[in-house]
């Protein structure tokens, strides 16, 4: 699959020469031999911060591999709603829908929360992923050894966990319908919503899953609530349909209760999880904390065709929007999974990989990952440290 999942078309490289300065402002010329159109979508609160420091590993990652990238930022979210009145202005969604992949760094804040629905922030990324028909989402959560003490498990528990949840991302109750308010027989107000899935839906992201679990250990597990809701009947028995098309794959299945509390108990149990819209969205944000950080975790999301949408797990963090608090390594992975799923330069994104590894394992954290004898830095100073260590870091694959 494109990159690692044939999911995206690669089009067509674009060579250029240009002249870059390094990270310590020497000039550098370099034969740059791609070129890709990036758009960027910085966000609301601590997302302009930690875009800023990954716009610049993406450029130094990409000149040390022979890889321009044109970047163009569009607003989105509450950023889009103060200047245009809606949360995805037409021309943001184009510009994405034109580019070779899109990185998302935060949406939301306190500012909106009251606003209706169609004009909230939310409503916005919701629209970005329906426009780019991205209907994959890969959520790695992985406890790097240099952070095995950040984990609110006890490091026995944590140590060594490496999965990778795949969360169907366009179906669901998220999107079906009917869905809305209304009163019931007795004259009550009610809210209501539908989990709806087509067989084609699930039988897509099956595939996915099946292929990710495929290039990992070939164990997956499919997550749903089969004993109670027939959209996870149906969810059941079409991912045992397709898995007769991978019989090197050994397939289980668990209910969704049970797997929040395996993967508090036993995480290390799991290799990659398929689970519908709203299971992901819960199970992967669990996940997430088993790593000591939701500000350490990247995402993709994947279509059949067009830009792939790149994006850190972490909210906005309003609270600490501005004061130099957040953590960029998550945004930097994500630019890391732009490169590898999005573009299929695997070359530089193991540098950016093998960078925030060595940039930890000097010892650099930001508030979030602190743990005494470290030393606490901002987000620009982590950033920094980052391009110190994308120089002198060089991947051994080709």
């Amino acid at each position: 699959m494109a990159a690692s999942l044939q999911l995206i078309n690669l089009r067509p490289f674009r060579s250029h020469s240009t002249s870059l300065p390094n990270h310590h402002s020497k000039r550098l010329t370099i034969r740059c031999s791609k070129s890709y159109n990036i758009t960027l979508l910085p966000g609301d609160g601590i997302g302009p911060e930690v875009i800023s420091v990954a716009k610049k590993v993406l450029n130094l990652a990409g000149s040390l591999e022979g890889v321009e990238f044109k970047f163009k930022e569009m607003p989105m979210g509450g950023a889009a709603l103060d200047l245009t009145g809606v949360p995805l202005p037409e021309e943001t969604l184009n510009t994405a829908k034109e580019s070779d992949a899109v990185l998302l760094g935060a949406i939301g804040g306190y500012k909106w929360d009251k606003n209706e629905k169609h004009l909230k922030p939310e409503t916005g990324l919701l629209q970005l992923r329906e426009g780019l028909k991205v209907f994959a989402n890969l959520r790695p959560a992985s406890v790097l050894p240099e952070l095995v003490d950040a984990s609110t498990l006890k490091k026995e528990v944590a140590e060594g966990v490496d999965l990778m949840v795949v969360r169907e991302l366009t179906g669901g109750i998220y999107f079906g319908k009917p869905r809305g308010f209304g009163t019931n027989e007795n004259g009550e107000e009610i809210g209501f919503n539908t989990e709806v899935y087509a067989a084609y839906e699930i039988d897509r992201i099956a595939r996915i899953a099946f292929e990710t679990a495929r290039k990992r250990s070939g164990k997956l597990c499919s997550v749903d609530k089969a004993n109670v809701l027939e959209a996870s009947m149906f969810w059941r028995k079409r991912v045992i349909a397709i898995a007769a098309e991978y019989p090197d794959v050994e397939l289980t299945h668990m209910y969704v209760d049970n797997a929040a509390m395996q993967l508090v108990r036993n995480p290390k149990q799991f290799d990659t999880i398929v689970t519908n819209n709203i299971f992901g969205d819960i199970l992967s944000d669990e996940a997430s904390m088993i790593t000591g950080s939701i500000g350490m975790l990247p995402s993709a999301s994947l279509g059949e065709s067009g830009p792939g949408l790149f994006e850190p797990i972490h909210g906005s963090a309003p609270d600490i929007a501005g004061q130099d608090k957040a953590n960029p390594l998550a945004t930097i992975l994500s630019a890391a999974m732009l490169l590898k799923y999005g573009l299929g330069e695997v070359k530089a994104a193991e540098r950016i990989e093998l960078a925030v590894l060595d940039t930890l394992s000097r010892g650099f954290r930001t508030g979030d990952i602190y743990s005494v004898g470290n030393k606490l830095v901002g987000c620009k100073e982590m950033g920094e440290e980052v391009l110190k260590s994308v120089n002198t870091k060089t991947p051994a694959s080709v």
